[in-house]
């Protein structure tokens, strides 16, 4: 792979791409589940959260339940698509489900471009932000699923630092891991201030959230309104990666 950015009079004078690539421009490369479940502005199935374009792979036959259990037969179809996205000229790859954590260390190994299978990848980073009698609260579609083994192949051992909430069990949100194809958005996004509210309430020492599963940062604006606190998710870790696979030069003056 070649990084760069054209740019003005720097252009080449002779181009050239790989045999099997089809198309061009798509830095981010998104591995998708196969199930059903709307998808918002903010939500990673959709492309216009992004002020860049991303290029997706629905992985046909990978549920959400095979994955919520660690399926290791699911491995050798991830790296597929993997290698598909890489083929299309995509620098970095992620997921639409932060429960693919469990396939990171793989992943990363088989691939050639870096991997960021989850948002809990951001929980080390945080974590060295704040002080060390702060915690961090992380709202996930599936507490009984979130695992240590989970947090481990993200980088989390230290289970002190962090605490949990699952909305699993909750009348619309629930929506969202039995994959159900519907829910109310009005109702779905109060369900999540009143998790967040109460997960910082019962616990005064979390200094900062992280939602785990992509259909939930579309809710983080009116999250982050009700506990005044930083929101971290899957769109903030993809603005990141993005600005560091895309570099461009800059303008102004001195």
């Amino acid at each position: 792979m070649v990084y760069g950015y054209t740019f003005g009079s720097e252009q080449p004078a002779q181009y050239s791409i790989s045999p099997g690539r089809m198309t061009a421009g798509f830095a981010i490369g998104i591995l998708q589940l196969d199930g059903l479940r709307p998808l918002l502005p903010g939500d990673v199935s959709n492309a216009t959260t992004f002020n860049f374009p991303v290029l997706y792979k629905v992985m046909k036959g990978i549920t959400v339940e095979r994955v919520f259990r660690a399926d290791p037969s699911i491995i050798v179809d991830l790296i597929e698509g993997g290698k598909e996205l890489e083929k299309q000229g995509v620098r970095a790859i992620s997921t639409n489900c932060g429960f693919l954590g469990h396939y990171q260390k793989e992943l990363a190994a088989a691939l050639d471009v870096p991997v960021f299978t989850s948002s809990l990848l951001q929980i080390p980073l945080i974590r060295r932000a704040l002080k060390l009698n702060q915690k961090i609260g992380i709202i996930t579609a599936e507490s009984t699923s979130l695992s240590p083994s989970l947090l481990s192949a993200c980088g989390t051992d230290d289970l002190s630092t962090i605490v949990i909430a699952g909305i699993q069990d909750l009348p619309e949100c629930k929506n969202i891991p039995l994959m159900t194809g519907n829910y109310n958005g009005f109702k779905m996004e109060q369900e999540l201030v009143n998790v967040a509210r109460q997960l910082v309430s019962d616990n005064p020492d979390i200094s900062a959230l992280l939602l785990e599963c992509t259909n939930l940062p579309p809710f983080a604006w009116s999250i982050q309104r009700a506990v005044n606190l930083p929101v971290f998710d899957f769109i903030t870790m993809l603005n990141w990666v993005y600005d560091a696979v895309v570099r461009r030069p800059f303008a102004g003056f001195m």
